[in-house]
């Protein structure tokens, strides 16, 4: 093998690997994937996960072996356009998305993805959740633009699916840095209660006890109905919430909770739904910090990325899949953040302590965009 690939055991953070690889070009060679398994190798997932980034690079040469349990990856260029996937549905929509915000700024055309299948699951970030928090925190480092999108068509529960959504985003030469070390004072509490296949009055019972929970502490709560029919509403019943808080700093706080997919265990009533999701928000806000705990390894790629200037961004508690992604980024890009715990002092009610992450960007800049 060569001396600049990277080698690794085993299938966790597949996805951080293959993504990191592709940004910087580096190969990758995955041995040990659930080889001590019943059923070894890659899961059909996984396997999908690895078609879409085939359909968005060009020149990437991807080698399995029989079983499935070795996988070698060397990254082409990010080429973009237009690509339709049909992702698996044993994850979410969510799951290939995070991946796809994470390349699509540095593609050589603009890309227009649009996916299919479960777009609301309880496992994977929702699509509704990634609409309103990764896609403001991407405008922060100066992604934004007419074309920078994502739309859901159709609503797809777990397990059927079903689901469609359309994600565009304009391409950038260079990432610019942040500072984000103030998240300030929450200033109000948006939501979508979503149903499909289900009657639409569950919506508004889970709208109600989200708020008999909220209303103590804010008055500006307003959480819209969506109420998909017909074709639009994917193959299998549920319904669900996504709860976001908004700082007056414009830094975006979430939290969400689907219904248990028809079939998987305990049905749940959609007042204890509201309920918790409203108390899940809460424990994001007292963890607190400029990104929330879903968003971190997003907000620390694109600092890791961004021109040779300082950032700063103050977090939450670190979530244990996001100190993994911070030895990747140093096995990938050779780079390593300063963290400061900063604990709120008693009087202040600051919720819990903090991580203010320091890093100086890489320099990356998108190669396939010609200087003009």
């Amino acid at each position: 093998m060569a001396s600049h690939g990277l080698a690794y055991d085993g299938c966790n953070f597949f996805r951080q690997r293959l993504v990191l690889s592709t940004l910087s070009g580096k190969r990758v060679k995955i041995k040990n994937i659930r080889s001590k398994d019943d059923n070894p190798g890659l899961r059909d997932f996984e396997a999908s996960l690895i078609r879409l980034l085939d359909k968005v690079t060009n020149g990437s040469r991807i080698e399995i072996n029989q079983t499935g349990t070795v996988l070698f990856y060397q990254p082409g260029l990010l080429f973009g356009g237009s690509v339709e996937h049909d992702c698996n549905l044993q994850r979410s929509v969510g799951y290939y998305l995070e991946a796809l915000l994470m390349l699509a700024p540095f593609m050589k055309t603009s890309l227009k993805a649009t996916l299919r299948g479960v777009t609301n699951d309880p496992t994977d970030p929702t699509v509704d959740m990634l609409k309103s928090t990764a896609l403001p925190l991407m405008k922060k480092f100066g992604i934004d633009g007419e074309g920078f999108d994502l739309k859901v068509v159709k609503r797809g529960m777990a397990p059927g699916g079903g689901g469609e959504v359309v994600f565009t985003c304009p391409v950038r030469r260079t990432i610019r840095p942040v500072q984000l070390t103030d998240p300030a004072k929450i200033k109000r509490i948006r939501g979508v209660a979503y149903s499909v296949r289900v009657s639409p009055q569950m919506a508004n019972r889970i709208v109600e006890s989200a708020r008999a929970v909220l209303n103590q502490f804010i008055p500006d709560i307003y959480i819209y109905t969506d109420h998909m029919k017909g074709a639009n509403s994917g193959k299998s019943p549920g319904f669900g919430l996504t709860l976001v808080a908004e700082t007056l700093n414009g830094s975006f706080l979430s939290a969400e909770m689907s219904s248990t997919p028809q079939g998987q265990g305990d049905p749940m009533l959609p007042e204890d739904l509201g309920r918790n999701c409203a108390k899940l928000l809460l424990e994001e806000v007292h963890r607190g910090g400029c990104v929330d705990s879903s968003n971190q390894s997003l907000a620390l790629l694109l600092m890791t990325l961004g021109q040779q200037d300082v950032s700063k961004v103050l977090l939450g508690p670190l979530s244990p899949y996001t100190i993994e992604f911070l030895r990747h980024i140093r096995d990938f890009f050779q780079l390593m953040f300063k963290i400061e715990v900063q604990k709120p002092s008693e009087d202040e009610r600051k919720g819990g302590d903090k991580v203010l992450m320091t890093g100086v960007g890489v320099g990356y800049s998108n190669i396939n965009k010609t200087i003009k």
